[in-house]
């Protein structure tokens, strides 16, 4: 499956964005699908993911009620919604997806093995 992440760019604390990743390939319904940041000079860390069984979602504790991952399978698409940006939100985005992720490790970067090729969020103070 190829994947295609988009809907970056600057936007000032407090706003918001949302971002794309559209998959190519398969359907992705039968995949588990996150998000992934990383920072300049930083490890890429977990975001938000949707698993694949029961359409359940996982956020990482700093951006829990601000973000919203969700899925649209017709369109083989899956969204971030982003609001309440901080400075600290500045990353560069990936979305990965793989079908054989297990529960443990839905937050785990190595679980994944497609990705896309990143969108640049940055957020202003």
């Amino acid at each position: 499956v190829q994947l295609q992440a988009s809907g970056g760019g600057l936007v000032q604390a407090g706003g918001s964005l949302k971002l794309s990743c559209s998959a190519s390939g398969r359907s992705f319904s039968t995949y588990s699908v996150a998000w992934f940041r990383q920072a300049p000079g930083k490890e890429r860390e977990f975001v938000a993911a949707f698993r694949r069984n029961g359409g359940y979602t996982y956020y990482s504790d700093s951006v829990k009620g601000r973000f919203t991952i969700s899925r649209d399978n017709a369109k083989n698409t899956v969204y971030l919604q982003m609001n309440s940006l901080k400075p600290e939100d500045t990353a560069v985005y990936y979305c990965a997806a793989d079908s054989g992720v297990i529960l443990s490790q839905i937050r785990n970067k190595d679980a994944y093995n497609y990705w896309g090729q990143g969108t640049l969020v940055t957020v202003s103070s």
